[in-house]
């Protein structure tokens, strides 16, 4: 790659401090802990380090939508069980469901370490995440004694059975059938992006029961399905990456018992309403445990200091400091939003304008920075895992290329950009 042209230098000195101040303001701008929450976090931080596997050997996902073997299965299922056998998952969750009955700020702390000392996802995401903070919230005390302490220590894995192939994000036009039969419902349809469809043994399905329903959001019903059953196929996904994770799921007169629904018939959109905004960030209740590998702006200027262009390291070029400081303050501003969303007083304005808008910030954002690593490599960013001159074994290639499905899961872009402007700002849908 040519040298950067430098027409355009910006004070070095400014640069320098940007970068500085920018580095350290996480730490700074960090509220202030109680004793006992300190010393949790030795706590925690001392456990992780003590008991974290060493390196497979094979490639570990980044994500939860890369678990494609057995073999990355089997490591994260154990390493999930072991962590929850150390108390520490699902740690606000009930005692009785296999939780902890802990404050919240405990398992937040669990997962800030282990975020931050980057060890393996806890791959269960859509049973911690959005399935068992469901279940919790509005499922019946048979239902919470049936799926949570599954989903904690890693026995009962869980997929979504929300999207469909030629409907993509628009929930409310889906055609998946489910008819009464019975005390059995019989479902015929097909989902895609099915994220562990092949291994899941429960699938959140979204499902119309009423095809004649004056509006169609009314003819939808939720239920959680189980997935070993006579009539639900599923066929692998090849992903960008080269790797698997999604199926799509075929169900031909597959027959689930009646009792797997969810409230009631045509509650279903209301409900997966709900769902999502636990996929989103937008309500709290997960059990924890971080879901994807955290790639954040140090990992970056790393890069950019071991890549040298004209005898020197990148980091060191203006142009290029300038760009990185604009990513540092971005993302600070990503952290600090965070922060204020836990404050009424300041979102009183747009009351959940920052949980709803989240993702979609966040996402972009990480898409951005990723794909600006790629641009620093040169020549060097066409390569990909496995090449031998790649840099960082191609870490940035395949950090960019997966971070397009959290750009489309769990809503698109578009759609969370048509979301923050008809519910926090107002504006009309046409």
């Amino acid at each position: 790659m040519a040298p950067i042209t430098k027409t355009v230098t910006p004070c070095a000195d400014r640069v320098e401090r940007n970068l500085t101040e920018c580095r350290s303001m996480t730490i700074a701008n960090a509220p202030k802990e109680l004793p006992e929450h300190a010393e949790f976090r030795k706590e925690i931080a001392a456990w992780l380090r003590a008991n974290t596997p060493a390196n497979p050997g094979f490639l570990l996902p980044q994500t939860f939508m890369e678990v494609g073997s057995d073999q990355v299965l089997d490591f994260l299922r154990e390493w999930q069980f072991k962590v929850w056998s150390a108390g520490y998952l699902g740690m606000a969750w009930p005692k009785q469901y296999g939780g902890q009955g802990a404050a919240p700020i405990y398992q937040s702390i669990v997962d800030q370490e282990m975020k931050r000392l980057r060890v393996p996802i806890c791959f269960n995401v859509i049973g911690l995440g959005w399935a068992g903070p469901l279940i919790l919230d509005i499922g019946s005390d048979m239902e919470k004694e049936k799926y949570l302490k599954g989903i904690l220590n890693a026995d009962d894995i869980w997929a979504q059975g929300f999207s469909e192939p030629n409907h993509g994000s628009d929930l409310g036009s889906i055609q998946t059938r489910a008819e009464r039969d019975g005390d059995d419902y019989v479902i015929n349809g097909s989902k895609i992006w099915t994220t562990m469809g092949n291994y899941a043994k429960y699938m959140i399905l979204l499902a119309r029961t009423d095809p004649q329903a004056e509006r169609r959001y009314n003819g939808l019903s939720f239920f959680l399905a189980p997935m070993k059953t006579a009539g639900i196929t599923t066929q692998p996904i090849k992903k960008l990456t080269g790797e698997y994770g999604f199926t799509e799921t075929f169900f031909t007169d597959a027959r689930i018992p009646a009792n797997c629904i969810m409230g009631d018939e045509g509650q279903g959109w209301r409900i997966a309403m709900k769902t999502l905004q636990y996929e989103r960030g937008a309500e709290a209740g997960a059990a924890g445990g971080i879901s994807i590998l955290s790639i954040a702006m140090n990992d970056l200027l790393n890069m950019a200091q071991d890549i040298e262009r004209d005898g020197q390291p990148l980091l060191k070029d203006p142009i290029t400091r300038d760009n990185l400081v604009k990513f540092l303050i971005e993302e600070q501003a990503l952290y600090l939003a965070e922060q204020r969303g836990a404050i009424p007083a300041l979102t009183r304005d747009y009351p959940n304008s920052i949980a709803l808008s989240g993702k979609l910030r966040g996402t972009e954002f990480f898409r951005r920075m990723r794909q600006y690593a790629l641009t620093l490599q040169g020549a060097n960013g066409a390569l990909y895992v496995g090449d031998r001159e790649a840099t960082d074994g191609g870490f940035w290639q395949r950090a960019y290329l997966n971070n397009f499905s959290t750009t489309i899961g769990g809503g698109t872009s578009q759609v969370q950009a048509n979301i923050i402007g008809e519910h926090v700002l107002g504006l009309p849908k046409d």
